[in-house]
């Protein structure tokens, strides 16, 4: 492992981000979260037991490594004093000497799940985002007009009881005379958020300082995203995005540390692809391939339990990942899940407007109009979930890996073959 690391998702999420973060935590000392909120959830499998987290970094799984929540993610205090709460309750320690949060950090308020809510039900048919309704866009919104509440602001009380009023000024004008709901009052939030308020305080730290302390001690640094490249706010399928940059160069945006701390950036990629919510999808399918995938693959949200859309390997959206994050390796996940399927599709052009394509369009809704072209692989039908070294998988499985690192020009550094920590095949 080089000094310090980003991992991030090269399609819409849930790529099996969790696993590869805990593999490589085993190397860290230190793990940042650097964007999103508790709209994403990693999955972790230790000894057969399934931990899923939504905020806390993965690697507070493992004993005596620092885990830091970095100022770009939007954090909900009443989640993440739940999910200490569980850990505890499972014998894992999340004292703040080893979890601790940036003073900068924006929190979710209770009145930020309710636009969030209150929007998305007033949406119809092809405009609705499939937001998870738990507040992210709206906390981001707020941070950007500059009447978010940080972290710090649960240090006073006064200053936290002034700017949640300054926040409600407009959004219960909203509230009422645009939703028709009853508008929040300053005694009400307050009453819901300072019994976790309170308990955010141990935990908050100078999270760049940590990390700049980290480095001239010659730590090892893990950083940490969510959702997926394809959902980043800029380059993603624009408006079915969430709220954050989830590319790798945020890495150094969201936890306040400049671009030359890192090192080097791992992009994780499902054997196939999948998607929750609304937006464009072009290699879905909805024949017995796909219910294999679901079915096998275990394709329900961590964090929502909505189905996910399956659909084949998208090499033209992956070549956009690969374009905005400058991969250094890529781990593949989920290849188990295909075994047993007679042939394997990728796609490797678009279709779109008289054109191939070897990259998505660019313009609004283009990603909609595009039609996949397709290169037929051969499949296998054992059942790899039991190999362990690269050269025991089948030929066929190895030749699907070279044809993705081949096209992308990138080389595969992982491959998952089941979710537990011992199933990771490292080349």
């Amino acid at each position: 492992m080089s000094q310090n690391q980003v991992v991030v998702g090269a399609q819409w999420g849930d790529e099996g981000k969790g696993k590869l973060v805990d593999l490589l935590t085993e190397q860290a000392d230190v793990v940042v979260r650097f964007q999103g909120g508790n709209n994403a959830g990693h999955t972790i499998v230790v000894g057969g037991e399934e931990t899923i987290l939504h905020l806390i970094p993965s690697g507070i799984l493992h004993a005596n490594k620092m885990c830091l929540i970095g100022n770009g993610v939007v954090l909900d205090p009443e989640v993440f004093c739940r999910e200490m709460d569980s850990l505890q309750n499972n014998g894992v320690s999340v004292g703040p000497e080893r979890l601790r949060i940036s003073y900068k950090t924006h929190l979710i308020m209770p009145y930020h799940k309710r636009m969030d809510n209150f929007r998305e039900k007033i949406r119809s048919g092809d405009t609705r985002i499939g937001t998870t309704g738990r507040g992210i866009g709206p906390a981001y919104e707020d941070k950007v007009a500059r009447v978010g509440i940080r972290a710090v602001d649960v240090l006073d009380e006064e200053v936290l009881r002034n700017k949640i009023a300054k926040a409600l000024a407009e959004k219960n004008v909203l509230c009422e005379h645009y939703f028709g709901e009853t508008p929040d009052t300053v005694e009400d939030v307050l009453e819901q958020v300072l019994p976790w308020a309170k308990r955010l305080r141990p935990h908050l730290a100078d999270v760049s300082g940590e990390i700049q302390r980290a480095r001239d001690a010659g730590r090892k640094i893990l950083f940490e995203g969510a959702q997926g490249t394809l959902l980043d706010v800029d380059h993603g399928t624009f408006p079915y995005v969430t709220s954050s940059n989830t590319v790798a160069g945020n890495a150094s945006a969201g936890t306040g540390c400049g671009m030359f701390a890192i090192d080097d950036v791992v992009a994780v990629v499902k054997a196939y692809t999948t998607r929750v919510g609304g937006g464009p999808h072009p290699t879905e399918i909805e024949d017995e391939a796909g219910e294999h995938m679901r079915d096998k693959g275990g394709e329900f949200g961590a964090t929502t339990g909505r189905q996910r859309r399956c659909g084949w390997l998208d090499l033209v959206c992956l070549r956009e990942a690969v374009r905005l994050n400058s991969p250094t390796s890529l781990a593949i996940t989920k290849l188990d899940v295909l075994g047993g399927l007679p042939e394997l599709w990728v796609c490797t052009e678009y279709e779109h407007e008289g054109e191939r394509l070897t990259h998505p369009p660019q313009k609004q809704d283009g990603l909609g109009e595009v039609k996949p072209v397709y290169t037929r692989l051969e499949g296998w039908q054992d059942d790899i979930s039991g190999v362990r070294s690269w050269r025991d998988l089948p030929d066929a499985a190895r030749r699907y890996i070279e044809f993705i690192e081949e096209d992308l020009g990138v080389k595969v550094g992982y491959v998952s073959v089941g979710p537990g920590r011992d199933q990771t095949l490292v080349r």
